[in-house]
């Protein structure tokens, strides 16, 4: 169970994460013209969310695996997303100009790499601690 587990969650971290590289890549670069459709996308915001897509491929490596180390990556990613969604926040507070999509794309970013981050640690590490 914990098997097939850990693997339907390394294969929709995959999913996502090549939704977010796509995206991500797409505004940075103008391909598409989906930086258009965007809109007042942040630079930052949409940087750190690449960054995420490529730890979110790492994180679903490591899940599918059952390596440890998933857990402390997943976590790495969760916290870059916080820092960027305060600067957002702070940006947005400044009088600087966002989408509000961003700010709820970004707590469900959040809260849904903290929910995998929770099932890697539920799953692997709690487990590996426990045996020791």
């Amino acid at each position: 169970m914990k098997s097939i587990i850990l693997k339907a969650a390394a294969i929709i971290i995959t999913l996502f994460a090549l939704i977010t590289l796509f995206m991500s890549t797409s505004v940075i670069f103008d391909l598409f013209g989906i930086r258009e459709k965007e809109g007042n996308y942040v630079l930052f915001v949409v940087i750190s969310n690449f960054i995420a897509g490529f730890l979110y491929l790492l994180s679903a490596y490591a899940l599918f695996t059952e390596k440890k180390w998933a857990t402390k990556l997943l976590f790495i990613t969760t916290s870059i997303l916080i820092i960027s969604f305060v600067g957002l926040l702070i940006h947005a507070n400044a009088g600087g100009v966002y989408e509000q999509k961003t700010i709820k794309a970004m707590i469900f970013r959040i809260a849904f790499t903290g929910a995998f981050s929770g099932i890697s640690w539920l799953f692997i590490s709690k487990n590996k601690i426990e045996t020791k």
